[in-house]
């Protein structure tokens, strides 16, 4: 694996298909020779040179720009090539396949390759490089395929902020008061008389409290990253014809689901990706909960549950114009206590009460603060008790308060300006982190503290940190980031 990282590799950087503009990038140690060769001259550094791109007879394949980044200030920090072409398939591959071939031919002035090894890129390996020669760290490094991959403007604006080194500083922040605080543990266990009295006097607890706290808010600001890189998986459930299918084509501006008066229209789950300030929403249509003898319904609201289970918010859609019917209620109430046992704990729960157009105008009002008269809602457990409002899917009325309420649910916030991309390993890193924390503070708080064990506690914690930014990182953990890029990045 050291040995491919030092080779020097070439990739067409810009994406597959015509376009304007096509490059090719070379990465590796002593490009000179093959600068001459593909250009015919010496290039100066970091200048746009403008001139052909030669063949081995010396005939023009393209005519374009060649830049040259001598090491170490280059984007994979090595010698870096980019020759800038147009942009057709056939003629990049044509680039391509003479950059390799003139690597291998003999230099003229020494009979040696041009640049022996020269090989193509895996996918990633530019940036690979980049953090391997510390040009960024893992963070920037996956932010680079955050902002390529963005499908908002919010999560490109994070996965920039996350690539100018936001999320590294607040990381950093973390690290240097841990060591800290590391260092004073340390310190004390070459003095075992003195110990307690030590600790007490450094105010070690009230560190490693304000460590925490600094923490949390660093696991806040970094769930919140998630959220806008990833989304919310947002499920609709709820009975038959509820108006399901027409909330989902409300969400999303557009028919997309078949909606009828018949009960059970819906038999299969339609997803459907939509933005709410700029934060992805994967919305879900699910077939109505209720028994049915039908296979194909079965089918499908066995699939429902599945959805519900896997949701990141459910949306459990209610008929405010129903409600005080006893059939409805009874079957409302059979589905709460359903709900109640089957609905994993993490998962937040948004009730709706559709249909708020068919309701008398008084009752429209009354129902602004409380659900339905004879609504079984109030007797539902408290696992499956969550916040409801009143809209009309037909109307479009009271939609702006459920987009509201769908971020507040999943932990968003509108305007997301300020905040930084993540990933669910970094979430699951700084959890780590503060489970170590809590146990390094139980340790602490002992009439006879444990003072290895305190230390060992908080070594651990900075492992699971130094993850984030790959100070501490196997290499199969970088073969699957790093794997995940397109290439020629």
């Amino acid at each position: 694996m050291l040995t491919t990282r030092r080779d020097p590799i070439v990739a067409i950087a810009t994406a597959p298909g015509r376009g304007a503009v096509g490059i090719v990038r070379v990465s590796g140690s002593g490009l000179e020779p093959l600068v001459r060769a593909l250009c015919g001259r010496p290039l100066p550094a970091r200048h746009a040179c403008y001139g052909p791109f030669l063949e081995r007879d010396g005939s023009a394949i393209d005519h374009g720009l060649a830049l040259y980044f001598p090491a170490p200030h280059s984007y994979s920090g090595e010698d870096v090539l980019e020759l800038q072409a147009h942009g057709g398939t056939v003629l990049l591959q044509l680039m391509l396949a003479r950059c390799l071939g003139a690597a291998a031919e003999p230099d003229p002035t020494t009979g040696q390759p041009r640049l022996a090894g020269l090989r193509l890129a895996r996918p990633g390996e530019f940036t690979e490089r980049a953090f391997l020669n510390g040009k960024m760290d893992l963070a920037q490094a996956e932010a680079v395929a955050d902002l390529i991959d963005a499908a908002t403007e919010s999560a490109a604006r994070g996965a920039a902020r996350s690539l100018s080194g936001a999320f590294s500083d607040a990381l950093q922040g973390l690290r240097e008061r841990l060591i800290g605080l590391r260092t004073l543990v340390e310190a004390t266990l070459d003095f075992p008389e003195e110990e307690i009295d030590f600790l007490q006097q450094a105010d070690a607890a009230g560190q490693l409290q304000r460590l925490r706290q600094q923490l949390a808010q660093v696991q806040r600001q970094t769930r919140q990253g998630a959220l806008l890189r990833e989304g919310i998986r947002v499920v609709i459930a709820g009975q038959p014809n509820v108006g399901k299918s027409s909330l989902l084509n409300a969400l999303a501006g557009a028919e997309l689901a078949i909606v009828t008066p018949i009960a059970g229209t819906t038999r299969d789950v339609l997803q459907q990706s939509i933005q709410i300030e700029g934060v992805p929403l994967h919305v879900i249509d699910t077939a109505g909960l209720r028994a049915s003898s039908d296979e194909v319904e079965r089918i499908g609201i066995e699939r429902a549950w599945a959805q519900i289970a896997a949701a990141d918010v459910l949306l459990w859609l209610r008929d405010a114009s129903r409600a005080g019917q006893q059939a409805y209620d009874l079957a409302d109430a059979a589905l709460a206590a359903e709900l109640a046992e089957r609905l994993p704990a993490p998962v937040a729960q948004l009730q709706v009460w559709n249909k708020a157009d068919l309701l008398e105008p008084q009752a429209r009002t009354e129902s602004s603060a409380a659900p339905p008269t004879g609504s079984t809602l109030q007797n539902a457990s408290a696992k499956t008790t969550a916040p409801s409002l009143h809209l009309s899917a037909k109307t479009g009325s009271g939609l702006d308060a459920l987009r509201q309420r769908l971020l507040e649910c999943a932990g968003g916030q509108s305007g997301a300006e300020g905040l930084y991309s993540a990933r669910a390993r970094h979430v699951q890193a700084l959890a780590q982190v503060g489970l170590h924390l809590h146990e390094a503070e139980q340790h602490l708080q002992t009439p006879s503290p444990r003072l290895d064990l305190l230390a060992e506690e908080l070594r651990l914690a900075q492992n699971a940190l130094n993850q984030i930014t790959g100070q501490f990182s196997a290499d199969d953990l970088l073969g699957q980031i790093f794997g995940s890029f397109c290439i020629g990045k």
